[in-house]
């Protein structure tokens, strides 16, 4: 109750900002009993707009108007197609994360408390007036004492308890979505606050996204094709993050890029090299590839920054991608079906000719249009929206990459509109798989694994001896057991066999004393007694016999 009444000023809010933009669908009468004036009033208030032109902009302009975090919810939404409408999607990828930034000298402040020193002490010159801000954190530049121009990234004063207080009103609102629209089910609000949740709080430490620039430059390190800044680990805080400064021509700035010399067509071919690379050979990828993290030298190299969200892939997760992907490009779709159940994407008991039936009827009218009309990565997502009809979960390596993989062939074909992905793509996890599986790749395992297993070669006689032994006695002790297994369950049968034949006796003398009665005899006293000692005598007889003869068997 208590949160309910925390969260009500808010809710109004988003209630009368939903009904300005005439979204009164989203918000259900059910779950707003207790504001039916605040609704009256603000319909009186906010008259439709009426040179709306869609739903899908209406609820970007909402979302605009809620605020950072609602923005920031909003883009992560647009990269999910596979859950929301394509011009919905689109139209959110519109949302811009910019807001006002706090002043330079709070800035200073929030850096000297988390180096404990005067700025002075780590640049000779810091730029008060920043260069980008966002609802996270904004960036200055600077100059390190050695010369070095950098760029440092702070995070907001207070934005962990702003955040944690909007994420708590997505998980209420997402509750109450949940109960009154079959929608938010169908969309499972409350998995995608989770992500949003992982997502939002990834980006809030910087020590973490250093780490991840890090890793990422020393991947590429010889690369020719994409340039990683160096983190200056001297200089980081979980707060604070200082970076070598990237230049060049921003991606989305075609008209420059061609006019530095830079050919278009190999820019957008090397896009999709550098996601493949990063996907299934280090199976660690930049998640947040939107052009306003891009940049081009004038030698046509990649430069990326912002590296606070990124993907992982296991081996068996890429080796699995690489067959699904593979089998697309041969329309072998029961190899796809059964490699998302080996995968365990779908549940075990999943009938594969059911699913691989589902996968046709979604790839086949797509791969009757031309090559070059044919989105690679919308594919995936139709694949994941029959996925989830199959009880797919929530995979989120598998919801970077597709997000990734939509920005990588966007990009490429703003680039270069003739962008062949399949074409580029298909070689690659080709060979891709060949390394993995094949003899080069074996002898490779083994040379890793040699300075393992050398210290156990020595040994492997008398491994191979107790292994021997150690099967002889458990064969052994498997007959031993099977015999005591058939020893019980033979005592099992004879102690019902001797039950019945005790009740067979007391039956058939049961039916001598009904007989008797009938016949007239109605004292049961004038019975001979040596006539219940006969019948008594005869069962046990009988049981005996049995026992004998059990007995001998055995």
């Amino acid at each position: 109750m208590l949160k309910v009444l925390i969260n009500i000023p808010r809710l109004i809010r988003i209630v009368r900002v939903f009904l300005k933009y005439d979204l009164g669908e989203f918000v259900p009468i059910k779950m707003l009993y207790g504001f039916a004036r605040v609704i009256f009033v603000t319909r009186i208030i906010f008259p439709k707009a009426k040179d709306s032109p869609s739903k899908s902009y209406r609820l970007r302009k909402a979302l605009e108007d809620l605020g950072p975090v609602f923005v920031k919810f909003g883009q992560m939404l647009s990269t999910r197609p596979d859950l929301i409408s394509d011009d919905l999607a689109t139209e959110l990828t519109k949302l811009q994360d910019d807001v006002p930034p706090f002043s330079g000298k709070l800035a200073k402040d929030l850096i000297e408390q988390a180096y404990g020193k005067p700025l002075d002490k780590h640049f000779s010159v810091f730029e008060s007036d920043p260069v980008a801000s966002a609802s996270v954190a904004q960036v200055h530049r600077a100059r390190l004492h050695d010369g070095t121009v950098v760029i440092v990234k702070v995070l907001r004063p207070a934005v962990e308890e702003v955040i944690n207080r909007d994420i708590q009103l997505l998980y209420f609102l997402a509750c109450f979505a949940e109960r009154y629209f079959s929608e938010a089910r169908r969309l499972r609000a409350i998995e995608l606050v989770n992500e949003y949740k992982k997502t939002i709080n990834d980006e809030l430490d910087l020590m973490r996204e250093a780490s991840n620039a890090s890793k990422l430059r020393s991947n590429f390190a010889d690369s020719e094709i994409i340039y990683v800044p160096k983190v200056y680990w001297e200089h980081t805080r979980s707060n604070v993050m200082v970076m070598e400064e990237v230049t060049g021509i921003p991606i989305r700035d075609i008209d420059a890029i061609q006019e530095a010399g830079v050919d278009l067509r190999r820019l957008a071919h090397n896009g999709v090299e550098i996601f493949f690379t990063q996907a299934f050979r280090d199976g660690f990828f930049h998640a947040d590839m939107h052009p306003g993290n891009i940049f081009v030298g004038l030698d046509g190299q990649y430069k990326a920054v912002d590296f606070g969200i990124m993907g992982t892939l296991g081996d068996e997760d890429k080796l699995y991608l690489a067959e699904n992907f593979l089998a697309f490009f041969n329309r072998d779709y029961r190899r796809v079906a059964e490699a998302h159940i080996r995968a365990g994407w779908v549940p075990p008991d999943t009938r594969v000719d059911e699913f691989e039936a589902a996968i046709r009827a979604v790839c086949e009218p797509i791969f009757a249009k031309p090559i070059s009309e044919i989105s690679f990565a919308r594919l995936v997502v139709r694949l994941f929206q029959t996925a989830r009809r199959f009880n797919m979960p929530i995979q989120p390596q598998l919801v970077l990459l597709q997000k990734t993989l939509f920005n990588i062939e966007g990009l490429g074909r703003q680039l270069y509109p003739g962008l062949d992905l399949w074409e580029t793509a298909k070689p690659y996890l080709e060979r891709w798989v060949k390394d993995q599986i094949g003899p080069a790749a074996i002898l490779k395992d083994l040379r890793q694994e040699l300075p393992r297993l050398a210290p156990m070669i020595p040994k492997l006689s008398t491994i191979g001896s107790e292994l021997l032994r150690e099967t002889k006695e458990a064969r052994q002790a498997s007959v031993s057991h099977r015999e005591e297994v058939y020893s019980l369950r033979s005592e099992i049968r004879f102690r019902r066999l001797k039950l019945r034949i005790i009740m067979l006796g007391f039956v058939i003398l049961l039916i001598g004393l009904m007989g008797l009665a009938i016949g007239g005899m109605e004292d049961v006293s004038q019975i001979p007694s040596w006539a219940f000692a006969v019948s008594l005598m005869l069962s046990g007889l009988a049981v005996m016999v049995l026992g004998v003869t059990r007995t001998y068997k055995q």
